[in-house]
């Protein structure tokens, strides 16, 4: 068997026994990106040099005797927001085409303390606002499922690369469901981490309270041995929560006897297929067959999501956006006979449509007369969903639900109407909004072979249940079926 069709755990465990090597694990993906990434498009850059190079000071390592990690020589793929130093890192737009990052992102330190390997950068939507990946500045990239579909967004090349075994596992961010949907469409899983669990710094900030790093992977366990190597304190990011994170993989139990899963009607309701409905409702009937009981669940703000989370989304990425004006670093214009000009003609060339829209949405409800209109009953939203989540968890220890309405959409489909594009985020942004972790994971697929996910939501800082619980899933269906894309 190719090695990039393994999981990070499976490669893990034979390179531990001398099985096989990092370089011959590194090879094989590269080999594999050689073969896909024509089709696939999922990496706007490629660190094949330094990869191999890194995965034979591993080797080298090992051969010692030393100490290494779990993830030590594993392949993985970064989203293209995350800093690396010494590799460009560009959001994807035109504005940061060429910027290349003097420092590590936090996370990207804690994956080079395990020895982790990178194979590159990855495609997503320009500055992470998207759904799709089709606002990237480069390339769109592919569902390897259907290349004539999106992967989802933002973080589609991270979802795309894994799917398609171009990287073993890889990093995403998620600002509105930004890594669920994308793992959704793709038939991976996909983590969003409680907000403050992971540090932020070296994230290029879309919406600062909303925005999250975490792992993709094609298994639980490969998601739970690189969430575990990325959590915890950073003094670099005053939001991160000093406490205990356990090895979160040595702790899949696949136990979810007296489980009390809470079933949402609201999202079961108008808008989600079928298809997806009748697959997640499975998985639901599933897991009581497993021991847990399911538990109705009320969200009643849940209308209120999307309204507030675009407000609350845009205002933050009006304000974090607005140091990309061609003085210090990015792209400068050309065109400009003064100074003012210089700031109106670097934004208008250097920005994409959407993230245009999004910053003058976002100054448009910061503004003064509508910052109370807008703004400020966005935030006290914020704080209605906050206490609806608290109590349903009174009731329930998780909360399933689809992770997307529905199954990955043709290319230019929701181009032209943006209201039906950000509602593909509806059944993600409360967890955003309200901080909360979640996890995607497949449940099926639909009539045209495409992937349905499953979304698991848990209270503050629960990943270790959210993990164990889609854990349980995983091992009563025998894996997650990715022979199609990793043939």
């Amino acid at each position: 068997m190719e090695l990039y069709r393994l999981t990070a755990a499976e490669l893990s465990r034979m390179m531990q026994k001398k099985e096989v090597s990092s370089v011959e694990v590194t090879r094989s993906v590269f080999d594999r990106i050689a073969k896909k990434e024509p089709e696939i498009e999922a990496y706007i850059t490629l660190n094949e040099e330094n990869a191999l190079k890194k995965a034979a000071e591993v080797d080298e390592k090992r051969a010692k005797g030393e100490s290494l990690s779990s993830l030590a020589g594993i392949p993985v793929g970064i989203k293209d927001n995350i800093c690396v130093k010494g590799l460009p890192t560009t959001c994807a737009s035109k504005m940061l085409a060429n910027f290349v990052p003097p420092y590590n992102a936090t996370v990207i330190e804690k994956l080079n303390a395990s020895d982790c390997v990178y194979t590159g950068k990855l495609n997503m939507d320009e500055f992470a606002m998207g759904s799709s990946t089709e606002t990237s500045f480069f390339k769109k990239t592919k569902n390897p499922f259907d290349t004539s579909r999106v992967p989802g967004g933002s973080s589609g090349g991270s979802a795309a690369a894994v799917a398609s075994g171009e990287a073993i596992v890889a990093l995403g961010s998620d600002t509105g469901g930004s890594i669920r949907q994308p793992a959704s469409f793709c038939g991976v899983v996909g983590l969003k981490p409680t907000y403050g669990s992971v540090s932020r710094f070296g994230l290029v900030a879309f919406a600062s309270s909303l925005d999250q790093i975490g792992p993709f992977g094609r298994s639980v366990e490969d998601v739970a041995m690189l969430y575990s190597a990325i959590c915890g304190k950073d003094s670099y990011d005053t939001t991160t929560v000093r406490r205990e994170y356990p090895r979160f993989e040595e702790k899949l139990t696949g136990q979810v006897s007296g489980l009390k899963i809470g079933i949402p009607d609201v999202y079961f309701g108008q808008g989600v297929s079928n298809e997806v409905r009748e697959k997640v409702m499975e998985a639901a009937h599933r897991y009581e067959q497993m021991g847990a009981t399911l538990v109705p669940v009320t969200l009643p703000n849940t209308d209120y999501a999307l309204a507030a989370y675009y407000i609350i989304a845009c205002a933050e990425a009006s304000s974090n956006l607005a140091r990309f004006d061609g003085v210090k670093y990015g792209y400068r214009t050309s065109n400009y006979s003064n100074l003012e000009e210089m700031y109106e003609n670097t934004r208008s060339e250097g920005f994409g449509d959407e993230v245009k829209r999004r910053i003058m949405l976002g100054t448009y409800v910061l503004s003064s007369g509508y910052y109370d209109a807008y703004y400020k009953k966005a935030k006290f939203t914020q704080k209605l969903m906050q206490g609806m989540f608290h109590e349903a968890f009174q009731k329930a220890d998780v909360i399933l639900c689809p992770t997307a309405p529905d199954t990955a959409f043709t290319f230019g489909a929701n181009s032209d109407d943006q209201v039906k594009m950000y509602m593909n985020d509806i059944l993600t942004v409360t967890v955003n909004i309200t901080g909360l972790p979640a996890i995607s994971f497949p449940c099926g697929f639909d009539g045209k072979g495409l992937p349905i996910g499953c979304q698991l939501i848990g209270d503050k800082f629960s990943e270790q249940q959210l993990l164990s619980t889609a854990f349980a899933y995983e091992k009563a269906a025998g894996g997650f079926d990715l022979s199609r894309t990793l043939d």
